[in-house]
Order: C-alpha cells, then sequence, then structure tokens
C-alpha cells in the first residue's frame, strides 16, 4: 500500500479536477499585531466555503465505480461537501439533516447538489439524524460518508498540507489548527509528521467542545455530556476513533480552548478590519493567537481558517457576545425609586461616552421601588469601573447579571 504522503498527493492532485488550491495569504494585520509572519490558509474560499469538499472528494472517488448511492448525516459543510461532490461524479446523495437545521443550510447544500441529491430532515438532534442515515444505509446497501472518522476522509484533508508545502515552498515554523471532530488536524498531522517534522503543530478546540482535550487526558476518546454548540462546525461530544489514534500523542500544552464569547470578538474583527466572513470555527485558529503570541514572535505561522459559512442573521448574536466578553456592554438590574425625577437622577450618572441600549421598567403602583433592566455600551471597559462607582455613591441598589449565564440567557 502506498504511504500516506504518496496518497495525500494523489488526493491532492484528483481535487484539481474540481477546484484550484485555496489561496494561502500573507495577512499583514495579524502579523503587525503579533510581530509574527503569519499566513492564513483560506479554506473558507472553498467551492464549498469550507475544507470538507476534500475529505468527501477523495472518499467517494476511491468507491464511485462500484457505488451509485451514498449516504451523509450532517446539519452544515460536511453536506455541502457531499452535495458538491455528488453533482460532479453524478451520482445520488441522501442528505440527512435534523429538523432545526437553518433553511439557509438547507438550500446551499440544495443548490450545491442539484437533482443528485435528496435532503431528509430527520429529528430534532443530531445524534437521532445519524442513526437514521446509518439505518438507511443499511437499508438500501449505500455507502456512508462520515465527516471525520473514515481513514480516506483523513487522507483527503491532508491535501491543505500539501498544498501549503507547495505554496510557501517550505515547512512554516507553525500551522494553528482548528479541532472538531479531528478529520482536519489527523489528516495534517500524519502528513506534517513525515514531510515536515519540522513544523510545530497547535490544536485549537471550542471551551464548550473539548472532545480531544478530554480524550487526551483519558487516554481514548469520551463522550461529553454536554456540548456548547455555538461553534457547530466544531462542536463535536466525540472525537473520531481513527482520529484519535493519530491524536494521542498530543502534548496536553499544545491544544488551546478558545472561549465561545472571545471567538465572536475574533469574528467581528475579521469581518471589520479585514473584510473576510468566517463562521465561529473557522475562526478558531486566529483566535488563539494571543495564547501563542510569546511563542510566535519573529516565527511564519500559517492558520487554517477553515469555514466561512456564516449566517448573517447569527451577527447580532456575535456582536452582542464580542461586547460583552471586551467589557463593553454591561447589563444591570437596577431598583429605581417610583418618585418624580428618580430617571433622571440615574440618567445625569451616565458619561458621555457611555450609551443605553436597552431600557425596560415595570412600574408597580403599589411598591416603592420598580425594577429596570437597563444595558449600557461603552468605548472603554475602564468607563464601567466609574460608572459602577457612580451608581453605588448615588445610593442605587443594583445588580450586574452580565455573566450570569441563567438570567442573561433568559432575560437578554
Amino acid at each position: 500500500m502506498p504511504k500516506f504522503s504518496d496518497r495525500a498527493h494523489a488526493a491532492t492532485k484528483a481535487m484539481r479536477a474540481l477546484f484550484a488550491p485555496t489561496p494561502l495569504q500573507r495577512n499583514d494585520h495579524l502579523s503587525a499585531r503579533f510581530e509574527a509572519d503569519i499566513w492564513l490558509k483560506r479554506e473558507d474560499l472553498s467551492p464549498v466555503r469550507s475544507y470538507k469538499i476534500r475529505g468527501a472528494l477523495n472518499a467517494m472517488r476511491k468507491v464511485v465505480d462500484e457505488q451509485d448511492v451514498f449516504v451523509c448525516a450532517s446539519a452544515g459543510n460536511h453536506a455541502q461537501g457531499v452535495a458538491f461532490v455528488c453533482r460532479h461524479f453524478g451520482v445520488l446523495g441522501v442528505v440527512f439533516m435534523p429538523v432545526t437545521t437553518p433553511q439557509q443550510k438547507v438550500n446551499k447544500t440544495r443548490i450545491f447538489g442539484g437533482d443528485n441529491i435528496e435532503i431528509r430532515l430527520i429529528g430534532d438532534y443530531f445524534d437521532d439524524t445519524l442513526a437514521s442515515a446509518k439505518t438507511y444505509c443499511d437499508e438500501v446497501g449505500a455507502h456512508f460518508l462520515s465527516p471525520f472518522d473514515d481513514a480516506d476522509v483523513i487522507e483527503g484533508q491532508a491535501s491543505v498540507a500539501v498544498e501549503v508545502l507547495e505554496q510557501m515552498g517550505r515547512a512554516p515554523d507553525m500551522m494553528v489548527l482548528p479541532v472538531g471532530g479531528g478529520g482536519l488536524s489527523s489528516g495534517i498531522k500524519s502528513y506534517l509528521s513525515v514531510c515536515a517534522p519540522e513544523a510545530d503543530l497547535r490544536y485549537v478546540e471550542p471551551s464548550g467542545g473539548p472532545s480531544l482535550t478530554m480524550a487526551v487526558a483519558n487516554g481514548a476518546p469520551m463522550t461529553l455530556d454536554r456540548v456548547d454548540s455555538f461553534v457547530d462546525g466544531a462542536a463535536v461530544a466525540r472525537i473520531g476513533d481513527q482520529n484519535f489514534a493519530v491524536l494521542k500523542n498530543v502534548p496536553t500544552e499544545d491544544i488551546l480552548l478558545a472561549p465561545e464569547d472571545r471567538i465572536c470578538t475574533t469574528i467581528v474583527e475579521m469581518l471589520n478590519v479585514e473584510g473576510v466572513v468566517l463562521e465561529p470555527a473557522g475562526a478558531l485558529s486566529i483566535d488563539a493567537l494571543p495564547d501563542l503570541a510569546e511563542q510566535i514572535k519573529g516565527k511564519t505561522v500559517v492558520c487554517v481558517t477553515s469555514g466561512g459559512n456564516f449566517d448573517f442573521e447569527r451577527l447580532p448574536e456575535v456582536k452582542e457576545r464580542a461586547q460583552r466578553y471586551l467589557g463593553l456592554k454591561k447589563y444591570f438590574i437596577l431598583r429605581l425609586p417610583q418618585r418624580p425625577g428618580a430617571l433622571k437622577d440615574f440618567l445625569a450618572i451616565l458619561g458621555p461616552d457611555d450609551n443605553i441600549a436597552r431600557f425596560e421598567y415595570l412600574k408597580k403602583s403599589a411598591r416603592n421601588f420598580g425594577s429596570v433592566l437597563i444595558g449600557i455600551e461603552t468605548s472603554d471597559a475602564k468607563n464601567f469601573d466609574v460608572l459602577v462607582q457612580k451608581i453605588d455613591d448615588a445610593g442605587f441598589t443594583f445588580s450586574d447579571i452580565t455573566t450570569d449565564e441563567a438570567v442573561a440567557e433568559f432575560i437578554i
């Protein structure tokens, strides 16, 4: 059997029938900020705006002569990659998606696959969708396409590293990789360990889905009890078995956790400063750079921006979370005396850069005080130190609920 590196080269060559190499672009903004030579491998610019097309193509091309029906379960990028490749090969793809999948993702999958795919919306949760897909696969004798736990998919994702070395002409000092189920990271690690062992690797997971962290700590894949689904492209409850076989010896210090709210700041920064649209999973590798700042000074670093399928209906939520993380927006429950002029007294406390973004007041005539929910934005987080002190000095009773997840989720 050919070596993994040879198979990765063959997979890369096969991809040229569908798309050119995704760009490897030096980012001046990030390079200046971190005093390093930082490059972005723009997988968000693939035909389906993610790297998932690579693994799907490689897995399908090996069996397409013997198989004409392919099945997958996915709520996003994997479904779109499978759909695109099904149309390329002229085979039938049956794509199972949760009933709760946003219509935008359903529509994009249908556009990529055209008449070559059938979409089945089954299950409120992905586990139910996956079970239905596998049952159907067994019933009709179709080929199941795993999103990550598959040797051919891992091999296909390794083509990202093949292209990086070809485009750069050498190995970078470090590559920063997003991790979900482990398809991309295990593929790149397998290839670089042979073809560029001098390149350091760092792995970034969302804080709400640390499947690799838990697996390495326990010596085997573990199913997480709870997963924060915000980083939907990488929020995986259990890393793949074949993926972990490659990643099991990764040093724990090389695995970084990215807080979901901080990822929002990275999405907003890249959109506002660079005009680059990234989905939460696609921003993971860039988001980890502050944690790596001392390690990467003066070095050449490649961050894989793994996807750009961002639903702009989520932008208000992303902006909100980013502001709260940066300390530029806070929410208070204020006890306001029910007397004329009480509100005016409070408003006089606000500074010139403090802006009321939300105000809800319920006056109850039988009480001496009323509760106010107030959201305040400001230009500098330090302004809140001054504001809070002024509110306290004025004798108002208040509670800061900004970081109270239960209250904030219900009210905000």
